[in-house]
């Protein structure tokens, strides 16, 4: 009789003849395959998107920057670099620039200090306090056209408000928005004002993360509410902070609505930044070539002070 088959003789084991891979290797790549196509289903809408509208823009903007144009925007003669060259050297450009980063210093650092007041004044447990933080975020909802008309007939010497009371108390009236020195003011004012709902949400939140366990040992210890300020609430809302402070940069730089709407870029180019520059170039002016160079350029500037917020304020968050 033939001896009996045992359970290990019965197995079958699939052994790949040659070179051939073995059945999971082949498996595991379909699946491999199989997720990347999903992948490709599921981002490809948005890579589309980009493309279309991101990518192949700033493609275009490099490339006609360094071209003459005609009307409508189609490349005609080659001038390399010139287009750079012509802007550096332009009284007019280098005015703009100046009123840019005028306007960049004075709304990023307003807005992140009044901001980061507001919101700890209202972390404060006071009765009504709750009315004050809807009104300190109130200016979230609000449209820039909307803004810019409040803001108008803020300004307006013979019925704004603000002229209005300076008639009131005896103060001299201020021509807001006809003289160059007090527009800067006026639009500086204009976009703190609509930047601070933000600002604010953002701070309020962070604040209520801080434990309060801190607080009621530092009280313990009888150290003042400055010192909490600067070495407890600083630090621990330290990446916020820094969250806020590059998006309220990079905001700043291309801030267009309210210039638009309440100054056109003057009285005597005071309010004409380089948005709005491009702007005026590109659709007043026709000519696309200079406006793709100042994009460019604005484009490299928001990049170097973006690195540099990253090199230097990065040393000082606490994770």
């Amino acid at each position: 009789m033939d001896a009996p088959i045992t359970n290990k003789q019965s197995q079958t084991h699939y052994k790949p003849k040659g070179n051939k891979k073995p059945l999971t290797v082949g498996l595991s790549y379909k699946k491999e395959l199989r997720e990347r196509l999903y992948a490709l289903v599921f981002l490809g809408p948005s890579l589309l998107i980009l493309t279309i509208f991101v990518f192949f823009p700033m493609l275009r903007t490099l490339y006609l920057s360094f071209f003459l144009t005609n009307s409508v925007g189609k490349p005609t003669v080659f001038i390399g670099l010139q287009n750079y060259f012509s802007l550096l050297t332009s009284t007019a450009y280098l005015h703009s620039l100046q009123a840019t980063f005028i306007y960049v210093i004075a709304v990023s650092c307003l807005t992140l200090v009044l901001g980061l007041l507001l919101a700890q004044t209202a972390s404060q447990k006071i009765r009504g306090i709750s009315f004050f933080r809807t009104v300190f975020s109130g200016t979230m909802g609000v449209s820039v056209s909307v803004a810019a008309i409040f803001w108008l007939f803020m300004f307006n010497p013979s019925v704004g408000l603000l002229d209005q009371l300076a008639n009131l108390f005896h103060l001299p009236v201020i021509n807001w928005l006809t003289q160059p020195g007090w527009a800067m003011t006026a639009v500086v004012i204009s976009t703190v004002w609509m930047n601070l709902g933000f600002t604010f949400l953002i701070f309020f939140g962070a604040l209520q993360s801080v434990p309060t366990t801190f607080y009621e040992a530092a009280q313990i210890e009888g150290v003042s509410k400055r010192y909490q300020f600067f070495h407890i609430t600083l630090p621990m809302i330290s990446p916020t902070l820094f969250f806020v402070s590059i998006i309220t940069l990079i905001e700043s730089f291309k801030s267009f609505g309210l210039i638009d709407l309440m100054t056109a870029g003057g009285p005597d180019n005071a309010t004409n930044l380089l948005v709005y520059r491009i702007y005026q170039d590109a659709f007043l002016s026709g000519n696309y070539g200079l406006a793709s160079t100042e994009s460019v350029i604005l484009a490299l500037m928001i990049a170097f002070f973006t690195f540099i917020q990253f090199k230097v304020l990065e040393k000082r968050v606490n994770y």
